[in-house]
Formats: structure tokens, sequence, C-alpha cells
């Protein structure tokens, strides 16, 4: 039906299936909702599709390219983004008015993309190509200060999802962002005896520990085995934390040749590419699969069994790649039921998602992962500026979509990755390493990789300092903060489209 309906002081013409009025504002109900808007080539809020997916306020006045190297495509957006890139999100968006104000538009169903152009603010839910279509989708439409609007927008999608377990977010150590893939045993006992004198709660081994992905078994640099290596770690006074990426996995892997038809295919009937990395294409397992999702349990049952209860999920993505699945279920249900099937296994670990779908996370994991891999520098100038990915790992493409994506706080712990406190091995400057800082006191998530072997006496004590500061934060604007009274200025991340 179509119908106008009055928003503060805006009248707006609206095609939806159903409206309701709600003290805070819309209830729609509609597959396809379209609204005319009168604020012409305004910003609009761009959500991308999974963690490290181009999130910010863009002008749509102005186009920008899409990302130009499609091996990484997968890694970069859902498919369906790309087809009116950059001006479809995932599952909500938003128009700034003249004021300041915003008109948002979030969905609170899965599977759903927002559109917008200088006339219309649309939304779009994905059905399943065969079975029962089921109700109207849902969604959330209102205008006001975008920090009150937001907050709204959360209030609705926790109700219906949920939020995370774990009231505090720990204070962790990761390897990646020093040793990489390069990790073994021997450096990570000798890291762990240095940060005795640190107070990390989580000692995390990220990626490097397993035979490949698909076999996370331990490989030749862990001959102990892993279950030794986390009574090490809880001995020292740690929680064992470990890295997988269980939705993914790549051509060498044994469980491609024994279990090939776990794998997700396209309409051609071949292995859906989920990207590129470690030298080769990866593939996505299809989680709607029985025996997939038993594979599943048993794995993380089997991590835990080792003693790690703080369980870093990566990849996660994969499991929503279009595809015919076993069941055929549209993308993102696909994922959340793989998803929860992770989480049932895990208990009462911690679990961080990592790039993962948004809103099909949420009241499943602990805390997500929002933006792309930080970098001990500034900016991949190939693949942010030649390439056109803004997902690339930089810390100007981490702290962009972290900054963008701050609205979920109220409904599960927010990752804005590592800050670096050393000079060794970095190109950051000490004011981009600040920003890193005062992120991670924004978001209340406190991590590094830093060994303490890199680190000086004055950057021990910085580190120090930094994991037991407590700063009373105030927002004051979408790019402004007050950290301890201090002014953090985030508006070089708005400044980027005036040029």
């Amino acid at each position: 039906m179509q119908t106008q309906i009055l928003i503060d002081d805006i009248t707006l013409s609206l095609q939806a299936d159903g409206v309701q009025l709600a003290p805070d504002g819309y209830l729609l109900q509609g597959d396809q909702v379209v609204l005319m808007h009168p604020f012409g080539a305004t910003l609009f809020y761009r959500h991308g599709f999974h963690s490290w997916s181009f999130c910010s306020w863009i002008p749509l006045d102005r186009s920008l390219p899409r990302p130009s190297d499609g091996r990484f495509w997968p890694q970069i957006d859902h498919p369906v983004q790309f087809e009116d890139y950059p001006f479809v999100g995932s599952g909500v968006g938003a128009l700034q008015a003249q004021d300041g104000k915003i008109l948002l538009l979030g969905a609170l169903d899965l599977d759903t993309r927002v559109r917008a152009d200088r006339f219309t603010l649309s939304g779009q839910i994905q059905r399943p190509p065969a079975g029962p279509v089921g109700p109207p989708a849902r969604w959330y439409l209102a205008y006001g200060d975008e920090e009150a609007v937001f907050e709204s927008y959360t209030s609705h999608l926790s109700e219906i999802y949920g939020h995370g377990r774990h009231d505090k977010a720990p204070r962790v150590w990761c390897s990646w962002y020093s040793m990489y893939t390069r990790i073994t045993q021997e450096k990570l006992l000798s890291a762990l005896e240095d940060l005795r004198q640190a107070p990390f709660e989580v000692f995390q081994i990220d990626d490097g520990w397993q035979v490949c992905m698909g076999d996370w078994e331990a490989n030749e640099k862990f001959a102990a085995g892993m279950a030794a290596l986390a009574e090490k770690i809880r001995q020292s006074g740690f929680t064992p934390g470990i890295w997988l990426a269980p939705f993914i996995v790549q051509p060498k892997s044994s469980l491609i040749r024994l279990h090939p038809d776990w794998l997700l295919r396209d309409e051609r009937g071949e292995w859906v590419v989920a990207g590129h990395n470690w030298g080769d294409v990866f593939y996505s397992l299809d989680v709607t699969h029985p025996d997939v999702q038993s594979w599943l349990k048993d794995l993380i049952m089997k991590v835990r069994s080792w003693g790690f209860s703080y369980l870093k999920l990566d990849f996660l993505y994969a499991a929503a790649l279009p595809g015919l699945r076993y069941q055929q279920l549209p993308d993102e249900q696909a994922y959340r039921m793989g998803l929860s099937v992770l989480r049932q296994a895990a208990g009462e670990a911690y679990v961080l998602v990592c790039g993962s779908p948004i809103l099909a996370s949420l009241g499943l994991a602990d805390a997500m992962r929002i933006g792309p891999d930080v970098a001990p520098y500034w900016q991949d100038e190939t693949r942010s500026n030649l390439l056109h990915d803004l997902t690339s790992p930089g810390t100007l493409n981490a702290i962009r979509t972290t900054i963008h994506r701050l609205w979920l706080r109220p409904l599960l712990h927010i990752d804005p990755d590592v800050v670096f406190i050393r000079e060794r091995y970095n190109l950051l400057l000490p004011d981009q390493r600040q920003y890193l800082k005062d992120l991670a006191y924004i978001t209340g998530f406190l991590a590094t990789s830093d060994p303490l072997a890199w680190l000086d006496d004055q950057e021990t004590r910085d580190l120090i300092q930094f994991l037991e500061s407590h700063p009373h934060i105030i927002r004051l604007g979408r790019y402004l903060f007050q950290v301890d009274g201090r002014t953090v200025d985030f508006r070089f991340l708005e400044d980027k489209w005036r040029t």
C-alpha cells in the first residue's frame, strides 16, 4: 500500500505492506519498502555486510569505484552489494537531513539490503528460491538525533536476537600482529613468560598453529600438542585463547579429499570460492549439511577439551555466500544455523567473531571485530587507492569502519583490533598510534600483539598503564569524543569525502 506518514516535522511518502506507529518511530512490514525522501544528494550511511566490509557516511553525489581485484570480492562484501556499490548496504541504512538529524531504515529480519539515491530510501529482503515465503519482512523507521535513533534500533534488535553472554571484555594479548603465521611453540612460550608482568587476562594463539584450513590439528611446530600449550598458558595465569576459521577449507586439506560433498556449490556445481589467502583460493563449507554440523560441533568440543575457553572465529562470512545448499535457506539464515552449532558447542567459552555477518551474529557472539585488520602502517596505498579496496588491512580502514559501527555496543563487545605500543617494526606515527589507543578506550576492548621483549622500559610502562586505565568517555558527536576530558577528533574520516 502507499501512504504518507508524519515523522517529526517531515511528511514522507511510503510504500509498504503495513505501517504501525511505535513510541520511537514506525514499524513497517513488507518484503520491499520504499520511502521518498526530501534530502536530495545528502550523506548516506552505508553499512557493509560483514566485519571487514566498508562502512561509512558517504555523499550520494559522489560514487566510489568498485574494488577491482575480483579475487578478494567475497572477503570484501556480499556479491549482491556490488550491484549498486556503494549505495547499497546490509541490514540498515540512513540519510542525513540538513539539520544533522538522520532518517534510519533498519531491518529486523536477516538477509536484507537497504539502498539509497537522491530521491528514495528502500529496503528489500532475499527470499529462498523455493519453499514457503513466510510473513513479510519487518523494518524499523525512525528520524531524529543520530545516537538516539541508533540506540532505539539496537533495542529492537536486542528484543529479537538477544546479546552476548559475558559482561566484560577481557584484556587480550594476540600473537598475530607480531608473529603472524610464523608462530612456534618456543616463540609463544617465550612471549608468555615475559607477559607475566603485564595485566592481560587472555593469551590468544592466532593463525599458524594448524595443519591447514579444514585440518584443525597441531602442525609440526607444536610437537607437544595444543592441550599442553593451553595448560602452560593457564599455569601462567591467563585464559587460553585460540584462532579458528571453521567455515572454510583449503584445497590441500584432507577434509576436501574425504568429504567433497560438504562444500557449498554454485549453480554450475562447482565449489564456491570464498576468497584468496595463504597463497591460494579457499572454499566454503555448507553449514546446513547435517554431517558438516556434526563435524563443526566435534571441532569446537575438541578445542574446548584442549583447554581453550576464548575462541576467535574468523572468515565466518564464507557460510553466508550465495550457493546451492543441502537445505535451501537464504544466505544469512544458513550462516546463523552454522554459528548456532558453534555457539552451543562452545558452552560458556568467550566467542569473538571476525569476518562475520553483522545482524546474523547477534545473540550468538560475545564480541565482534567490527572493522578490517589494523596494521603497523596507516594505509596500503595499492589496495586502498589503486584497487579501491577499503577493507584491506591498514589502520585507516580499520578506524573508519569501527567508528561507524559503535552503535553496536549495547548488543555485544565490539573489538576495534589491537593497539601498537611498540615503535619497533612499526611505521605508524605517534598520533596514529594514539588514535588506536583512544578507539580501544572508547570501545572498552583492550588488546595488543606487542611482545614485551620488543618494548623498552617506557613502552612497557605505557602498556601497563593502557591496560589498567578506565577513562571516562563522553561522545560529543559523530567523530568527536572526550577521553578523561581530552578531546579526541576523528573528523579526518569525514574530510576524506570532501577532497
